[in-house]
């Protein structure tokens, strides 16, 4: 898909933008609260920036992921299946996001991310204590991470941090542990939710490589600042750079 509005300035903020989120991502998390406003802001209709965000994010998501596993931080055999359960899940939830009017995304994409950006502000950072399995690992394959794998497919935005507080809550995960397979699990999603959008023609694929490129590098600039800046204080720099955002995305006028 082509955008004619795509101009010098508007491709070097989302290359500032996508640093900025890749760098806060691999950090505190939740960059794509950055980048999916940034993607609106720029004029690019709902659906289109829900398709770039997805092929933007997926250098993140996958590079974390090929991490965690070569560092043994998971195994293969721990996550294959959640990991299906999650593309499944994904999947349907992007095939939904088609058939949604674009004239009410306009709408609900802004109040989505609001609400996950107060989660965003709200949940802690990390919790120490060891909590014992509330469901069986059955239940939480059928059910559990399709349903976050689905809501990964329609919007997407905190997806990682949910299927991390997920295993810490309801099967008893060690942060780092739930960590690890959030990543897995993140990277399986938004792979399924970026096939489906490349078959249905929306991905902006010039926007999406810059973007790319930029969280290529924030990612990296983030890697060798883990554990020199608190956690908190960026995630409070997240919340505040969406907001902003967004009301500047309601308060540009309609073209």
């Amino acid at each position: 898909m082509e955008f004619a509005n795509l101009t010098i300035e508007i491709a070097l903020f989302l290359f500032t933008i996508a640093v900025v989120a890749g760098f806060l991502d691999t950090l505190a998390g939740g960059g794509g609260l950055l980048t999916l406003p940034a993607l609106m802001m720029s004029g690019i209709p709902p659906l289109a920036a829900l398709a770039t965000n997805k092929l933007q994010s997926s250098m993140g998501v996958a590079t974390a992921s090929v991490m965690m596993l070569r560092a043994r931080r998971v195994r293969w055999y721990q996550v294959k299946h959640l990991m299906l359960a999650s593309f499944i899940g994904s999947t349907v939830g992007t095939i939904i996001i088609q058939f949604i009017d674009t004239a009410m995304l306009s709408v609900i994409i802004p109040v989505v991310i609001t609400a996950i950006g107060i989660y965003f502000l709200i949940t802690p950072t990390i919790d120490e204590k060891n909590n014992s399995a509330k469901i069986s690992s059955s239940t939480y394959q059928r059910f559990i991470v399709p349903i976050i794998g689905c809501y990964d497919g329609i919007f997407g935005p905190a997806t990682g941090s949910f299927f991390t507080l997920a295993g810490r809550a309801l099967r008893g995960q060690k942060f780092l542990e739930a960590t690890a397979i959030a990543k897995t699990l993140n990277f399986s999603s938004n792979i399924a939710s970026l096939v489906v959008f490349i078959f249905a023609g929306h991905i902006i694929w010039f926007a999406g490589m810059i973007m790319m490129v930029g969280q290529f590098i924030g990612a990296w600039l983030g890697s060798h600042c883990l554990f020199k800046i608190p956690v908190t204080y960026l995630r409070y720099l997240v919340v505040v750079m969406c907001f902003a955002m967004l009301v500047k995305y309601m308060l540009q006028p309609v073209s």
